[in-house]
């Protein structure tokens, strides 16, 4: 992600869910049914995510109305159960209402209780590696999250639609879904909207259809996602579609309220592949079926890495496209923090921090800069400044956007390049995403791996640069 202004802290959501443990479904004598966790164990948001199964896939339709601003939707969950569950939560906040709520095509009981819980309890306990399906209907205007410190996510209106932007918690104001990184799954999109607007979404078009005056998009992601990752935009946008010189499918979009030039749009698009295929390059095989992004007037004031096709919020500057450093920063991301996403929120240095340095490393490839300028004047900071406050490895909830996470994990990255040199740091850049790809890793399995990799004791650099506060000597 990167955000204007640089520095904004996340929230908690303040509420725990209740953990009562009910009695085993009748005809499951013999085995013991629990609920599962309403949380998925992450100290820095403990509301989020749950425990006792794991999701597979979310099949999302939804219809938006501009006579309302709302929608009407159905998401379709397929999970497996990882413990013998008597109920299990989703999470799901705001105001939608649920019509109906299904468990493997049977009517399940549910209640809404604290911040974001749906809890539902099935008719028969659900056992353990067993597959199951969620089948979920709602109505009505999502949430829009607004915070004085994480700012604005969840569903944004836009003046002809909306944007869904979920980083950390929004998914959970549009569709019910298991809200943490560590449960990545695949995702299909059923968008639809009257005949005038485009629906967007991460993956690839699967195909469009127009009836009676409204038209449907669908959209297939075959690679898992954490549901901070998942995008969709409804409104008026110019599309633009090819492939990047080395073959990667490419479709980026601009918002028609941003009066972007169609010069600029190509340019947008044709510098999008050409950031992709240098990372790829830098980075190893690009991680999913097709790169681009997406410019919105949302207002929010920041980009996000969304899977596949990052957005670009640039409402304050109209006409403008992304800098080619913004789309090296977001581009980056599909490595670090998408393929490969955080064990827990206090490891999102690993997300931003390469996310920083490959705008280093593009300033270099594309201007000349050495990354060591960039570096060095970021280490001219002076001791005494916000930046040197905290650790870079555990910065705590309300710091997990602050540049001691953007800034200072670059600078990590870069000693950590001249303490183990050029040949096995670039090897790092590619070993790293491919060993974790789809998956999520910690801080420490990070060190680990750089470690096995260069032969080398890292004690020194980890803890100097990872887990102490203040301004490391160099």
């Amino acid at each position: 992600m990167s955000r204007t202004p640089r520095a904004l802290a996340a929230v908690s959501l303040g509420v725990a869910a209740s953990l009562a443990v009910t009695a085993a479904p009748a005809g499951a004598a013999t085995a013991r049914f629990t609920p599962g966790a309403p949380g998925a164990g992450d100290p820095y948001f403990p509301d989020m995510g749950n425990g006792g199964y794991d999701v597979a896939h979310y099949d999302i339709g939804l219809k938006y109305d501009p006579a309302t601003k709302g929608i009407q939707a159905v998401t379709r969950i397929k999970a497996t159960a990882t413990q013998n569950l008597s109920r299990f939560d989703l999470d799901f906040l705001g105001p939608l209402k649920i019509s109906s709520l299904r468990v493997n095509g049977h009517q399940a009981s549910f209640t809404r209780t604290g911040a974001q819980e749906l809890v539902i309890t099935p008719r028969k306990g659900l056992r353990k590696h067993r597959h199951f399906t969620v089948t979920v209907a709602y109505s009505g205007v999502p949430a829009t999250i607004n915070d004085a410190t994480l700012g604005t996510s969840g569903w944004i209106p836009t003046a002809d639609g909306a944007v869904m932007l979920n980083q950390p918690f929004g998914a959970a104001t549009v569709y019910p879904v298991n809200d943490h990184p560590t449960d990545k799954a695949t995702y299909t999109f059923t968008l639809s909207a009257p005949k005038d607007l485009t629906t967007l979404a991460n993956g690839d078009p699967r195909g469009t259809r127009t009836k009676h005056g409204w038209t449907t998009t669908r959209w297939d992601v075959r690679h898992p996602m954490a549901s901070e990752l998942a995008m969709v935009a409804i409104g008026k946008y110019d599309v633009l579609k090819g492939r990047t010189g080395s073959g990667i499918p490419n479709l980026t979009a601009t918002d028609q309220a941003m009066a972007i030039k169609p010069d600029d749009a190509k340019t947008f698009h044709d510098q999008t592949a050409e950031v992709t295929d240098f990372q790829a390059a830098t980075y190893g095989r690009y991680p999913f079926t097709s790169t681009g992004g997406i410019v919105v007037k949302a207002g929010v004031g920041y980009a996000l890495e969304t899977q596949g096709r990052p957005v670009y919020d640039l409402g304050r500057r109209p006409g403008s496209i992304p800098s080619a450093g913004l789309l090296a920063h977001e581009l980056g991301h599909q490595w670090f923090g998408d393929a490969v996403s955080p064990a827990k929120w206090s490891d999102i240095w690993l997300n931003e921090g390469f996310a920083t340095y490959s705008e280093w490393l593009w300033a270099e490839h594309e201007n000349g800069t050495p990354v060591q300028k960039s570096f060095d004047a970021v280490y001219a900071t002076p001791a005494s400044d916000g930046l040197w406050k905290g650790e870079v490895a555990d910065p705590g909830r309300d710091h997990i956007f602050d540049g001691l996470v953007y800034d200072r994990g670059a600078m990590a990255i870069h000693v950590l390049r001249t303490t183990i040199g050029d040949r096995d740091f670039y090897r790092l850049l590619k070993a790293w995403p491919a060993a974790h790809r789809y998956g999520n890793a910690s801080t420490a399995d990070f060190v680990r791996f750089a470690e096995r990799l260069s032969h080398e004791n890292l004690d020194a650099w980890a803890k100097a640069w990872l887990y102490s506060a203040g301004k490391p000597s160099l």
